[in-house]
């Protein structure tokens, strides 16, 4: 069985292509379960379930997303270090729920502490003066569908996300989509290029 969070919209799917394959989705009959479960459910957040033998497709409504910009932030070593490389999104309960606080996000790093991997609650994305930084795609972590969007729409490269490092840092999460955290350590993500990784992410709501 597979499983994520989406926003719907009346437009269609957030990150629709992305949800798709997450789902395992790309055609035949979990397509069609995928987009009449879109064109019949009204919009909002929901959590998605999909089994393929036999095929079921469940959903559930859910509140929004907690993140939001300024939030406090947080480091602890990640809770799937050990894994040899990134795993599909894990339904709860799962070793990701004791990471997430109502007023802080908790930046995920490797044992050792050099590298942020992820966030509790989505990718991150850094901005090196010229370029936006993606995680090297090898690292253990949760597949984001908003960072496979942004990479699909935009110019990035990879490079490890130093925990010592300055550069400015971004959180993208599926239902919220960009959220600028509060590191006292860092400049801020600058304005302009959020805006057009919010208007990338924009671009990949559709039908599934």
């Amino acid at each position: 069985m597979r499983y994520t969070r989406l926003r719907l919209t009346p437009r269609g799917i957030v990150l629709a292509a992305e949800h798709r394959r997450r789902l395992g989705a790309d055609e035949g009959a979990a397509r069609a379960a995928l987009m009449a479960f879109a064109r019949r459910a009204r919009p909002g957040c929901w959590v998605v379930w999909l089994s393929e033998d036999p095929l079921a497709l469940r959903a559930e409504p859910r509140p929004g997303s907690r993140v939001r910009d300024g939030m406090a932030v947080r480091f602890a070593p990640s809770p799937v270090a050990d894994r040899p490389g990134p795993l599909a999104k894990p339904w709860p309960p799962c070793a990701y729920d004791a990471l997430r606080a109502r007023d802080a996000i908790t930046l995920l790093t490797s044992s050792d502490g050099h590298e942020i991997w992820e966030a509790c609650s989505g990718a991150v994305v850094g901005w090196d003066g010229q370029s936006i930084v993606c995680v090297p795609a090898d690292r253990p972590r949760v597949i984001s569908t908003s960072e496979a969007a942004l990479r699909a729409r935009v110019a990035v490269r990879e490079a490890p996300l130093l925990t010592a490092d300055r550069m400015p840092l971004l959180l993208l999460n599926a239902i919220k989509g960009s959220c600028a955290l509060a590191l006292a350590d860092r400049p801020p993500f600058p304005w302009s290029v959020r805006r057009r990784i919010d208007a990338a992410l924009r671009r990949s709501t559709g039908w599934p």
